[in-house]
């Protein structure tokens, strides 16, 4: 770590993730910690709210002593405090942001509030120095499935949405159908390698629509259809979904990449991001569009405290920081003039 790199201690609370880090400005990951809520919401095959806005209350109070220690730091070593803001689980979001600034105050350190989307928008960033604006994002976690042109920090226009469902709620929901357990993106993945991708017909929402959004909601609905009839293995159905996933995300891009033309790169980021059968196709994609493409370290696509602390070192050279009043947000777009759509897209 460079002797004038900033240091940040970010918080991220915004789903089933409590999570701790500090980050430099030089990109070192100082220190960090995350802890999982899979055991609390498993028997529910899915989060609870309530749920996890108690497992945060509990668990990070321990955790930031705990990453201060693991750093060898005192919170007057940090240059500021990033917390996310918005948008989640609004129970989630307001611990970790009252956490925040709470340590903001005490400290008399600047509070920066993150959108937890930005956070995974410039996460590749972290991981890639060499990765330049603008680019081309695609952002699919189980909240969020959205296109987006990075030209700059703060800076992002909307290309696509989902109309109703995000990819890694189909995901999940997938497993749960199939009895998979939660969380599901991992089983799914895990059970599609047995399966053939070819055996059962499911629809591909919206491919070669001229309307530039995502919708899964019918995805779901068929491959609940088709594990009721009894006619299908499981692992057929899995690798069918996923297949269907993987052509429904490479359609929408290409639609996204004939508006925009071709960018420098593809990134993406969030959970879904981890899914090695997607990864490679979007590799793919991205050769043949003559781009660079870029993914995260696996530990950076999921929800955590690094992508978010990164974003305060992204935001800190521009004197930015936030009043200690400022409200937590359930909803917070990154394209805030971005046109509404129809469906729930309206939510993103």
């Amino acid at each position: 770590m460079g002797s004038d790199a900033k240091i940040v201690l970010g918080i991220e609370s915004s789903c089933d993730e409590t999570a701790v880090a500090l980050v430099a400005s030089d990109r070192t990951i100082i220190a960090q910690r995350t802890a999982s809520q899979e055991e609390e919401h498993a028997p529910y095959g899915g989060v609870v709210p309530e749920i996890a806005a108690r497992a945060h209350a509990e668990r990070l109070a321990p955790m930031l002593e705990a990453v201060m220690d693991d750093a060898g730091m005192k919170l007057a070593d940090v240059d500021a405090i990033a917390a996310t803001a918005g948008p989640g689980l609004i129970g989630g979001v307001m611990v970790g942001l009252v956490s925040g600034k709470a340590l903001a105050m005490a400290a008399d350190k600047p509070l920066l509030a993150i959108n937890h989307l930005e956070g995974h928008a410039l996460s590749p960033r972290l991981a890639d120095e060499t990765l330049e604006f603008p680019y081309l994002l695609l952002l699919v976690s189980g909240g969020h499935c959205q296109i987006l042109s990075v030209k700059g920090v703060g800076k992002y226009r909307r290309l696509a949405t989902t109309i109703d469902d995000a990819l890694g709620e189909a995901f999940d929901k997938t497993a749960k159908i199939l009895g998979l357990g939660y969380p599901g993106g991992p089983a799914v993945e895990r059970l599609a390698r047995e399966g053939n991708p070819d055996a059962v017909p499911l629809p591909r929402p919206l491919k070669g629509s001229k309307e530039p959004h995502f919708s899964f909601a019918g995805l779901k609905s068929a491959v609940m259809r088709a594990a009721q009839s009894g006619e299908h293995r499981h692992a057929d159905i899995a690798a069918c979904f996923q297949q269907a996933a993987v052509d429904c995300l490479i359609d929408r891009l290409e639609h996204a990449l004939a508006e925009t033309g071709r960018l420098p790169a593809l990134v993406v980021a969030g959970g879904v991001a981890a899914n090695q059968v997607i990864r490679a196709a979007l590799e793919e994609l991205a050769a043949t569009h003559s781009m660079r493409f870029v993914a995260p370290p696996l530990a950076l696509c999921t929800d955590n405290a690094a992508m978010i602390a990164w974003a305060g070192c992204e935001r800190l050279p521009l004197g930015e920081s936030d009043p200690l009043d400022l409200k937590a947000r359930p909803r917070w777009p990154l394209d805030p003039e971005a046109e509404s759509v129809r469906g729930a897209g309206v939510k993103a």
